[in-house]
C-alpha cells in the first residue's frame, strides 16, 4: 500500500460508474475523521440503501470537516469528500461475504470490513489497516500497460 493512510466509505452510490463521487457530511467512525486530500478510499454501495457492497477505489479530492452543532454535548464528526474514481471492483465483498467473520480478535481483513461496517450498520467513513487496504487491492484489476 502506498505510505498514506486509506480509507472505506459506505453510502449510498446511485452511479457506481460515475467518474466522480460527493459525500456530503459523512459520520466517520475508527479514524474516519483523518480523511484528507491524496488518501486512497475505498468505495461500498450501501446495502441499506440497494447496493452490493465494495464498488470502487478512489482518490480523495477534498475533504472538509462538517461544524458540530451547538448545544449538542455528544457528536459524532462528520466530514464531506469529494472522490475521483481510480478503478472498479473485479468481484463482489459485501455483507453476505464478510457476515462469517466474526472473531473480533482473529486480525482478519475480512473481520475488521465486517466490525467497522456491519456490527453498526450505519453508513460512514471509516479508517483501515495496511493489512486490509492491501487485502481490498486484491479486489481490482490491474491497469492496463499503455501501448
Amino acid at each position: 500500500m502506498a505510505d498514506r493512510p486509506a480509507y472505506a466509505i459506505k453510502a449510498e452510490i446511485r452511479d457506481a460508474q460515475a467518474q466522480h463521487f460527493t459525500f456530503a457530511a459523512q459520520k466517520t467512525m475508527y479514524g474516519g475523521r483523518h480523511i484528507a486530500p491524496g488518501d486512497i478510499v475505498f468505495l461500498f454501495a450501501s446495502e441499506n440503501e440497494g447496493g452490493a457492497g465494495l464498488v470502487a477505489r478512489g482518490v480523495v479530492t477534498a475533504a472538509e470537516a462538517t461544524p458540530r452543532r451547538p448545544g449538542l454535548a455528544r457528536q459524532t464528526p462528520r466530514v464531506g469528500i469529494a472522490v475521483r474514481r481510480t478503478a472498479m471492483a473485479g468481484h463482489r465483498l459485501g455483507r453476505a461475504e464478510l457476515r462469517p467473520f466474526t472473531d473480533w480478535a482473529d486480525g482478519r481483513p475480512e473481520t475488521e470490513l465486517n466490525f467497522k461496517f456491519y456490527r453498526q450498520a450505519t453508513n460512514k467513513i471509516v479508517g483501515l489497516s495496511d493489512a486490509t487496504a492491501a487485502f481490498l487491492d486484491g479486489f481490482f484489476r490491474p491497469a492496463r500497460p499503455a501501448m
